[in-house]
């Protein structure tokens, strides 16, 4: 058995830190949009909610990058108005289900399933979620942003 020295235990000192991070795992970051094949809110036209028409259908000839995401719009006009000011028509919690937001963790949204409050767009996962979402927004914006982003990962 070997003898434990001033030196073996100042090296298992110092090793010490190094070893105990290879057990554990690293999970990556969700990324700050959700999107599905790298196209946010599946498609749908971020600004034409403001308009009240709901999910229009973005073309892919009226795209955007923006946070590493592609966003579509139905025209030209809606593309240049959200290039010149994303955060005011990207979703809140980068298109994430917003009452999941609340809950702590991350969940696809459906571009059907959507509320605008206070001049905001709220995405949710399906329309089951929205009528729970739609029982305290305020609060549950509250919840979100106290969550977000550390729920990202």
């Amino acid at each position: 058995m070997p003898t434990l020295t001033r030196r073996r235990l100042l090296g298992l000192g110092l090793a010490a830190p190094v070893l105990s991070t290879l057990g554990t795992a690293a999970f990556a970051r969700e990324p700050e949009i959700y999107t599905e094949g790298g196209i946010a809110i599946d498609g749908s036209d971020a600004v034409a909610y403001f308009a009240g028409n709901g999910p229009v259908a973005g073309r892919a000839e009226h795209a955007v990058s923006w946070k590493g995401a592609t966003w579509q719009f139905a025209s030209a006009q809606n593309a240049a108005m959200f290039k010149a000011n994303p955060e005011a028509y990207a979703p809140v919690f980068g298109g994430y289900c917003a009452y999941a937001a609340s809950l702590g963790y991350l969940a696809p949204t459906k571009p059907e399933a959507w509320t605008l409050y206070e001049g905001r767009l709220y995405l949710n996962a399906n329309l089951r979620a929205r009528e729970l979402w739609l029982q305290d927004v305020p609060g549950n914006i509250a919840k979100g942003l106290a969550n977000w982003p550390g729920i990202l990962g």
